[in-house]
């Protein structure tokens, strides 16, 4: 299967990946021949791939990716790069390529130091592969001293380096940066598209992959763990409810208590998973032994603070996930509620609470809907500016109570 079959619903991306992989090859091979290099090329050192949640931005660079490293033999007969059968391509999809850096984040910010390091990194010539590659899926979380470290490694590339960032929108990437990109936008894929990829990858139930595609309006991912995580589907339909359960103030503060409560039990969850084993194994590699009453060596006092930093701070944004979660269905309820009151053609993404969208859509007119996005819409904002989420919450409900 070909690394782009990947890539849903983004036909003009994959056409121009295509074009630029092709002739990425065709450069390597004339280097590695010793032969003039192509005077005109699509391949640049520098990619910017944007689109909102869910359109499939780390997976198109992804995929570009595997592409640069393909070794298919049927390249030398004319057949495409990133043939997804290769070692190259295999590798590369399961990051395991020795040339190919994932760089994500479960951290707040990406900083200075982390960066220096792929910088580094980024000035080495391939080891295996034809291209050194760099994948950082949350270029947006860059800090700016971090995103001035990265600016030079843009600048000045080196000959067989590519990066290839990932971010929401262009205004979440420093101007100096993003100039020196070449930029491709991803749209929402088609929900059909996406309920399509659930059944022929995952094996999903078509009905169930038709639901979970419309309840999540074409974001892939949320699509697949809606239909597969009887726990996801849960979360979503008591955050549904919340719209009906803001009559008062009382129930105003309730929900937003319960919402808030939630996005900390996640938090928890997660961090019960992983904190202990990652705290385990720095314990074991700094020495503390079973013969020493588990008592930490020397000097590896400030190892072990910054890792419980690290930690709580990969807490702080699960919890800020799990509440953008929340109110991106919230959001989707609110749409569905104006869809209604304005007669649109437009499909319905919640039909299994289409009695309570019709309640709030006969009980009130599209300007208190708007007013209601909005109000969501200051609340995500408020929570990326650190306002302490139950603050921003309850303002939050207060609000859509009086629309």
């Amino acid at each position: 299967m070909p690394v782009w079959d990947d890539l849903v619903g983004q036909e003009r991306v994959q056409t121009q990946l295509a074009a630029a992989a092709r002739d990425a090859d065709a450069l390597v091979t004339a280097i590695e021949a010793g032969t003039q290099a192509p005077t005109a090329s699509k391949m640049t050192h520098a990619w910017l791939f944007t689109g909102p949640p869910g359109s499939g931005r780390a997976t198109a660079a992804r995929a570009f990716a595997a592409a640069l490293q393909c070794t298919s033999p049927d390249r030398a007969l004319g057949g495409e790069p990133g043939c997804g059968f290769c070692d190259g391509c295999h590798t590369t999809v399961i990051g395991t390529h020795a040339d190919v850096e994932i760089v994500r984040t479960d951290q707040l910010s990406i900083g200075v130091k982390d960066t220096r390091a792929l910088v580094r990194r980024a000035q080495l010539s391939p080891a295996v592969g034809r291209w050194q590659v760099i994948v950082m899926e949350d270029a947006d979380r860059l800090t700016e001293g971090a995103g001035n470290v990265l600016l030079k490694a843009v600048e000045e590339p080196a000959p067989r380096t590519v990066w290839l960032l990932c971010a929401p929108s262009l205004e979440d990437v420093l101007p100096t940066i993003r100039s020196r990109c070449r930029h491709l936008t991803l749209r929402t894929p088609p929900v059909s598209a996406v309920a399509e990829v659930l059944v022929r990858r995952d094996g999903i139930e078509p009905a169930v992959a038709q639901a979970a595609a419309r309840a999540t309006q074409g974001h892939i991912g949320r699509a697949r763990r809606l239909a597969t995580d009887e726990a996801a589907r849960s979360r979503r339909a008591t955050v549904l409810k919340l719209p009906m359960r803001v009559d008062d103030v009382g129930g105003c503060l309730k929900a937003a208590q319960e919402l808030v409560d939630a996005a900390a039990e996640d938090a928890k969850q997660v961090a019960e998973e992983v904190d202990a084993k990652e705290t385990e194994e720095l314990r074991a590699a700094l020495g503390a032994g079973a013969g020493t009453g588990g008592r930490m060596p020397r000097g590896t006092a400030g190892v072990m603070k910054e890792l419980e930093d690290r930690q709580k701070r990969r807490r702080t944004r699960t919890q800020r996930d799990s509440l953008d979660l929340a109110l991106t269905d919230l959001t989707a309820f609110y749409r569905d509620v104006l869809v209604l009151q304005l007669g649109s053609s437009l499909d319905i993404a919640n039909v299994e609470i289409r009695q309570d969208l019709d309640r709030i859509a006969r009980e009130s007119g599209p300007e208190r809907t708007l007013r209601r996005i909005e109000a969501i819409i200051a609340c995500r904002q408020a929570l990326d500016r650190n306002v302490a989420p139950l603050l921003a919450v309850e303002a939050m409900t207060m609000s859509l109570r009086a629309g």
